[in-house]
């Protein structure tokens, strides 16, 4: 029974976050517009030249996916905290973590999986190969949820004060640093032909460890917050 209650949940949160984001589009889409225009600036200063367009790739477009993921983190549970939703969420039935994975999830699916997407379209511009461009979406597809569920600790833990934004930023780069390197460093390897596997299952680890242990640490700081 209470397992069906939490997934019954779980499901409800993900989808109710989605309808809301439907409503605030322009809120869904700066994410996907300061990608693109960052990526593509790159070429546009730097130059024609294939060699260092091809060096550059990796580190250019991890970095902006990182920026991008980051732009939506403080209205993570801003709404919620602002109408008295999450009070209701902390004080409901339902486990308290098992809401936070959904919202979490709906976050992945609004800003993290259009960047996987998208990444390949804008590594073109780069004049990568195939085979990088693949490793560049398994990297992105396999990483950008961990910069969510640490995203989402840092968001809980500045929930209502003001200038959180700048705060998040501050709690959780720090933490996107391996990502960020193992991330970059399998298109890094790919390119160079030694292969990503490595760092492909590194940022595999870091996935299944934050998936069991974000959620939860998420819960425990928005009732700190909210205390």
């Amino acid at each position: 029974m209470t397992d069906t209650l939490g997934l019954t949940a779980l499901s409800a949160m993900i989808r109710r976050d989605l309808r809301l984001a439907m409503r605030r589009k322009s809120d869904a889409l700066t994410p996907l517009f300061f990608f693109a225009i960052v990526v593509s600036l790159f070429p546009l200063g730097i130059g024609p030249e294939r060699d260092t367009l091809r060096q550059i790739a990796p580190g250019v477009l991890w970095v902006a996916a990182l920026l991008a993921s980051m732009l939506s983190l403080n209205r993570l549970f801003e709404q919620d905290y602002a109408d008295g939703t999450l009070e209701q969420l902390v004080l409901g039935a339902a486990p308290l973590g098992l809401l936070v994975a959904g919202k979490v999830t709906a976050h992945w699916l609004l800003s993290g999986l259009p960047l996987v997407l998208l990444a390949p379209l804008l590594a073109l511009q780069f004049d990568l190969p195939f085979a990088s461009l693949l490793t560049l979406a398994a990297s992105l597809a396999i990483g950008t949820p961990v910069l969510s569920l640490i995203g989402a600790i840092g968001a809980s833990l500045t929930v209502g004060l003001r200038g959180g934004g700048v705060l998040v930023a501050l709690l959780v780069l720090p933490l996107y640093v391996p990502v960020l390197i193992f991330g970059a460093g399998a298109v890094t390897s790919m390119a160079a032909g030694l292969g990503a596997d490595s760092h492909l299952s590194l940022l595999a680890a870091g996935l299944v460890l934050a998936v069991f242990f974000a959620p939860w640490a998420t819960a425990v700081a928005l009732r700190i917050s909210l205390e």
